[in-house]
């Protein structure tokens, strides 16, 4: 949409972004002073680095405020150096958007003219996140406002699925600390209703953002959403909708998908045992096995979140005593069903290998479960596979355990 502004000879060498060496788009500055522009800063960081790219020095404080006067100079430096041709298609975006803005925040306007604008904003946002001021003026703040800042009827839906597609675009643009309008009681309050009485769609996209709420935690410069984090984490109500979204593959397959993604992502994210203790007090061990009993051969991904999903949920004491209580029989049959198939999948077996040796190790019904549910041929043809190195050696590990019980009871052989 935009055309790219060319950088000449006579261009002040302040005015360009010492990443890239292009003319600023978006600059901002760091606590050290130095000023980058907002993509490739957000970039630098996004790969892992702690320092500051010009000056090296180690950061402690990751956070940037926007350089409005280097912004109106290299503006005014555009027109007086005859840029207007480029640039007005530039600047014009400025006035569309504080345009969309009116109409997205009038309560004048219908929810037709506000999903019309947010069309015609999902078409642009893929050049406009980088290159102009659409995060800068605060649209990520108005979205949220109003997706959650009160509760949502039925005819308000499709507008709210618009608002949340959107938002989720912007989101990997931003700073992440925009999400903590979320811990206001009321907006936390907003969004559980709609997680839990939502359409398919809503509810898909509320859980890519719960996905993206808890992937962020490993970035340097979102530390502050831990407090949201752990807000999720450990809503009873909240975890309750996510599992039984988890269980509603009858009905949507695709909401049963995301769901799991976000457990996963929960369970991953952090060493707080008390998410984790959280989802084993509201059901996730009876349901993950349901799930992958049930889901067996039909998408393969999922069957590795799942399993992947139980595997680092029975490193809790709590979460092995539900799946002892609840779940040995049909819980066991779909592992020992995951140790090899004929397609071959690494991922899934490895997971599945690690559950059943975490309940072999403290359980002898297991065993015996086990290795009357055909184990020892599951590995058997395992170690026989194209599998990797790292999976024949749990493998073999699993198996020697196994052979307690080879001896005490050769019939199983």
């Amino acid at each position: 949409m935009m055309k790219e502004i060319k950088i000449s000879s006579t261009t002040p060498q302040f005015f360009t972004c010492p990443i890239s060496l292009e003319l600023f788009n978006d600059p901002v500055t760091l606590c050290t002073g130095q000023t980058y522009d907002r993509f490739c800063i957000e970039k630098w960081f996004a790969a892992g680095n702690l320092t500051c790219p010009v000056t090296m020095q180690k950061l402690h404080d990751f956070s940037f405020v926007p350089n409005h006067t280097l912004n109106q100079l290299i503006h005014q430096w555009r027109i007086n150096h005859d840029y207007d041709h480029d640039y007005h298609d530039y600047y014009d975006c400025y006035v569309s958007l504080s345009t969309f803005k009116h109409v997205l925040q009038s309560k004048d306007c219908s929810f037709e003219q506000k999903i019309e604008v947010l069309e015609k904003l999902g078409i642009l946002s893929d050049d406009l996140c980088r290159k102009n001021g659409l995060i800068e003026m605060g649209f990520l703040s108005i979205l949220m406002g109003l997706i959650f800042g009160e509760e949502i009827s039925e005819e308000m839906m499709e507008f709210v699925e618009k608002s949340i597609d959107f938002a989720l675009k912007l989101i990997p643009f931003c700073c992440m600390n925009d999400l903590n309008l979320l811990i206001e009681d009321s907006m936390f309050e907003n969004f559980k209703k709609l997680f839990k009485n939502g359409n398919f769609m809503v509810q898909i996209k509320l859980c890519n953002l719960i996905e993206l709420i808890f992937t962020s935690l490993s970035s340097p410069s979102s530390s502050s959403n831990s407090t949201l984090a752990k807000k999720i984490a450990n809503d009873i109500e909240l975890i309750q909708t996510l599992i039984r979204l988890l269980l509603d593959y009858r009905h949507n397959y695709d909401v049963s998908k995301a769901s799991i993604k976000a457990i996963l992502t929960i369970i991953s994210s952090s060493n707080e045992s008390s998410y984790r203790e959280n989802m084993v007090k509201q059901g996730l061990i009876e349901a993950l096995v349901k799930y992958i009993s049930e889901i067996e051969g039909k998408e393969t991904k999922s069957e590795q979140n799942a399993t992947k999903a139980l595997e680092i949920m029975l490193e809790l004491e709590s979460a092995r005593r539900a799946f002892l209580t609840n779940g040995v029989k049909s819980g066991l049959k779909a592992l020992v069903k995951m140790v090899f198939r004929v397609l071959g999948d690494d991922e899934c077996s490895e997971s599945a290998v690690n559950c059943l040796m975490t309940l072999c190790y403290v359980s002898e019904e297991v065993r015996e479960e086990a290795i009357s549910g055909g184990v020892l041929t599951q590995l058997l043809l395992l170690l026989q596979s194209q599998c990797s190195g790292r999976v024949k050696t749990r493998a073999r590990v699993l198996l020697k355990l196994l052979r307690t019980m080879w001896v005490k009871d050769p019939i199983h052989v």
